[in-house]
């Protein structure tokens, strides 16, 4: 039997919230996506699936939900951050301040830059953007002459 090749995609992942209506809107007004489904779910709880048309997250809350102690990023199987692609990573992070979250751990690194927040129910995003930010007029225009002036010095 010949497999041919296919591009492997992250469709859904499904994570416990306290409130998923809650959190869908709160991502929604942060990514600009949509409620994709909502209803009763697994063991009498309810779920709402946020994201876009190709993936998105069951936000999953049980009748009852129980607080771990678990250690973040030392937990066996533990959820440690949910990373996403964003084009302005500029505007997603005012988006995120006007939602009374703090973004934090900034950098900026092969092959984008990037922030972090956690979300009311402890669960921390990644953030990354993969775009370059825009240089003003002004800065590609001192680009070009310093390019121009390097280029006439080797002229002489």
């Amino acid at each position: 039997m010949h497999m041919t090749a296919t591009k492997t995609i992250l469709e859904h992942v499904n994570i416990t919230a306290t409130n998923p209506r809650q959190t869908a809107n709160m991502l929604c007004r942060i990514f600009d996506w949509h409620i994709r489904w909502e209803g009763p779910s697994l063991n009498r709880g309810y779920t709402v699936h946020v994201g876009s048309a190709e993936n998105y997250l069951a936000l999953y809350s049980p009748q009852q939900i129980k607080e771990s102690a678990l250690e973040r990023f030392e937990t066996r199987g533990g959820l440690n951050h949910i990373a996403l692609v964003v084009a302005d990573l500029d505007a997603v992070e005012a988006r995120v301040k006007a939602e009374g979250l703090t973004p934090r751990s900034h950098a900026s690194y092969e092959p984008g830059r990037r922030f972090y927040f956690f979300d009311n129910d402890g669960v921390d995003y990644e953030v990354v953007s993969y775009n370059r930010p825009q240089r003003s007029l002004r800065e590609r225009i001192l680009t070009e002459l310093g390019h121009l002036a390097r280029f006439g010095s080797l002229m002489k």
